[in-house]
């Protein structure tokens, strides 16, 4: 049984607790939060799709605190999860590694690539293990293609498209509406592509970007090329948050490979469809959401004492550094190449 504490009960908070409540190998035995409303359970975040923050978990049945500080001292908690706004993540992640405590940390690992460089340091020396909650390297369909990409099951990949568009969060996530905090949508939203990119294809040469701010200080919508080399794929991503109010959420991508052509379509049904030989056939996933099989994955690392190697520490601090490659694209209308 491993304890956990949760910092942090917003939409990501609030989904994690979820996924906790529904295992037995798991006890949450603390939460903090600096807002006594949703200490209490009185006000709860809600999710921005289907599926996220449910409320399945019930908030008096443990320690509570209003500082995650008090709560990383907990001597029960051994693994301290990080839902907290992106600007918060170095500061309390040094401190669980510091204290001993093992780490799960949302996306992005970090506001800037120098601090979660300074995470890679801490975590290097720590003796536990920390791990981004980059959960689409985890969400069923997407580990097919990775596979499907790695395995060379259709051939080779001639080109790919990533989209995760949606209208912006709003009112009710005033976050949101501060560039120097949250980053942009470039950072919040379409790191999810970014990184899934990295993970499927390594590490781009450079990158080319377009991209407009609307709600923030940074750029809110995004188009890229992931530049791999003459010989490479031919990859894209459009991300961002400034469609109209009712638009919802889109998470898509189409791969074309030599032999088939992959299609997920998160509104779809089947959302995750191939294309070969003439027919258009539903490919079968796992069920759930990557946000549990992430955790799941983690949970196991912890209990066989093996670090992560699905997604690690320098894989969250080299999708941060892409990004930002990406955002001085927008900036000078030109590629700029990405330090590996």
């Amino acid at each position: 049984m491993i304890n956990v504490g949760v910092i942090g009960l917003g939409t990501m908070g609030n989904t994690h607790l979820d996924v906790y409540a529904k295992r037995q190998d798991v006890k949450v035995c603390a939460i903090s939060d600096v807002d006594p409303k949703r200490l209490s359970g009185e006000a709860r975040a809600k999710g921005n799709i289907e599926g996220q923050a449910q409320g399945g978990f019930d908030l008096s049945s443990v320690r509570r605190y209003d500082d995650g500080i008090k709560l990383i001292r907990d001597r029960d908690v051994q693994l301290v999860d990080i839902c907290l706004p992106t600007p918060l993540h170095l500061k309390y992640a040094l401190a669980a590694l510091r204290a001993g405590k093992h780490v799960l940390v949302e996306k992005p690992l970090a506001r800037t690539a120098r601090d979660a460089e300074r995470l890679v340091r801490a975590a290097d020396k720590a003796g536990t293990m920390i791990m981004p909650a980059m959960c689409m390297r985890f969400w069923p369909g997407w580990t097919w293609l990775r596979e499907a990409v790695v395995t060379g099951r259709y051939g080779r990949v001639l080109a790919a498209h990533f989209r995760r568009v949606s209208s912006h969060p709003g009112a009710n996530h005033p976050l949101y509406g501060d560039g120097k905090q949250c980053g942009g949508a470039i950072l919040d939203l379409h790191i999810h592509d970014t990184d899934f990119v990295q993970w499927c294809f390594g590490m781009p040469r450079a990158v080319f970007s377009s991209g407009y701010r609307r709600h923030t200080s940074e750029v809110d919508h995004v188009m890229t090329r992931y530049d791999f080399g003459p010989d490479g794929p031919m990859v894209t991503a459009e991300g961002g948050w400034a469609m109209a109010p009712g638009f919802g959420f889109t998470m898509q991508f189409t791969v074309n490979f030599d032999q088939a052509t992959a299609i997920f379509d998160l509104a779809a049904k089947p959302a995750l469809s191939l294309c070969r030989d003439g027919q258009r056939e539903p490919v079968a996933m796992p069920d759930g959401m990557g946000y549990e099989h992430e955790i799941a994955y983690l949970l196991d690392c912890i209990a066989r004492k093996t670090p992560p190697s699905t997604v690690t520490i320098a894989d969250g601090a080299r999708s941060v550094r892409i990004v930002e490659a990406e955002a001085k694209s927008v900036a000078s209308g030109r590629p700029v190449k990405v330090k590996s």
